[in-house]
């Protein structure tokens, strides 16, 4: 018999060296791994409006289940544009100005792509979403890291201003934020504005939360500033605003010769999105009721668990916007409390049986201040649960 040597796996130079497990899969894996309540993650445990499936499978009996137009299917970008102008005063042509994504996640990716060349700089907000840095890595651009102002989470305009050299290609800025639950506010963006209005850095705004803003005041979308529309790539994200986050369906709004870009990246990436699904949803967008009722359905859930942290000894940050609320642990009668944030939550989650993210997460270097994040986008039953457990603190 002639034996053979194994084979050979030529090694490869990785894009993304520095990029592990995230955070939330190690946290939702230890949450089923203890039987923790799963307040980490951010997505829903409960279901969508039954009509927007029920549109899902009357789609598809339509026989809509080849592939769509590449920009995604008209309908639906006719609805996205009556939306814009409803909302926030912005005409766009669906047919050249909105293009709907494989979710929101692809749509930041395809407008780094479609803008950032290699050497290209991009500032990134911290703490911020885990995507957005290895995105610029792969378009080969440089990551500028400019910190929001620690414990408040707002906008730093003189750091941000420091951090716009002649290489700078685009900002990614984010409100309702993740992971903090802070907005952007109307004198924010007009000073965003103004700043960015004798440069030539393109504006990539994630607005993917931008129904689940409380307290009766408007979400201020970069669409309300004329200033800050004619540069942005506007991202949006279906999943969020219907509870579907698995659907991976978003759109991005931006001026015409943008998108023109967006597109080429677009179509070689995914090349279009879910038919059934995009038809469904367009159909489901003729009563605007559901994304306006939207911030009182979560903004009761809000409540319901600020009120339950109040009972423990957690500091509570504000929370103006997103499902997401963050708390200081400093405070905490426990030693754990003294620990770095990321082995608390592992504590928090083995021990007391409630899973958390940390806020050091989303930020490069780690940075710790005693600072943790729950999703309250759950049930009642789910936050009940874990307000009782985390009652013992």
């Amino acid at each position: 018999m002639t034996s053979r040597k194994p084979a050979f796996t030529p090694a490869v130079a990785s894009r993304l060296p520095h990029v592990g497990t995230t955070i939330f899969s190690v946290m939702s894996a230890l949450a089923t791994e203890t039987g923790a309540v799963n307040l980490g993650q951010g997505f829903p445990d409960f279901d969508c409006d039954p009509a927007l499936t029920d549109a899902v499978t009357a789609a598809m009996k339509a026989g809509h289940n080849q592939y769509p137009p590449m920009p995604g299917v008209p309908s639906l970008r006719q609805a996205m544009a009556d939306k814009m102008l409803a909302l926030y005063g912005l005409k766009c042509d669906p047919a050249s100005e909105i293009t709907v994504t494989a979710g929101a996640t692809q749509a930041i990716l395809t407008a780094i792509l479609a803008v950032v060349h290699p050497g290209d700089e991009v500032i990134v907000l911290e703490p911020c979403y885990d995507s957005y840095v290895p995105n610029i890595e792969l378009a080969g651009g440089v990551v500028v890291r400019v910190p929001l102002s620690p414990g408040s989470f707002r906008p730093d305009f003189a750091a941000i201003a420091a951090a716009i050299t002649p290489r700078t290609r685009a900002l990614i800025i984010n409100s309702p934020h993740n992971p903090s639950g802070q907005t952007w506010s109307k004198a924010d963006m007009l000073a965003l504005q103004e700043l960015l209005s004798p440069t030539n850095v393109l504006l990539i705004s994630d607005e993917v939360y931008e129904h689940m803003v409380f307290d009766g005041e408007p979400h201020q979308s970069a669409a309300r500033f004329p200033g800050l529309a004619a540069r942005a790539f506007i991202v949006s994200s279906f999943g969020k605003t219907y509870h579907v986050t698995g659907w991976k369906v978003g759109t991005v709004v931006a001026p015409a010769s943008l998108m023109a870009e967006f597109r080429k990246v677009h179509q070689f990436n995914v090349f279009t999105v879910n038919t059934p699904m995009q038809h469904a949803l367009a159909a489901y967008m003729a009563n605007p009721a559901p994304y306006r009722d939207l911030p009182a359905f979560y903004q009761r859930k809000r409540d319901l668990f600020r009120e339950g942290l109040a009972q423990t000894r957690f500091r509570m940050l504000p929370g103006q916007g997103t499902y997401f609320q963050c708390v200081g642990i400093e405070s905490l009668a426990v030693p754990e409390r003294d620990l770095p944030e990321a082995d608390f939550c592992q504590w928090l989650t083995r021990e007391i049986g409630v899973a958390a993210i940390p806020l050091s997460a989303f930020y490069g270097s780690g940075f710790d201040q005693k600072v943790v994040r729950f999703c309250f986008a759950k049930r009642d039953d789910t936050l009940q649960a874990a307000l009782s457990r985390l009652a013992k603190l």
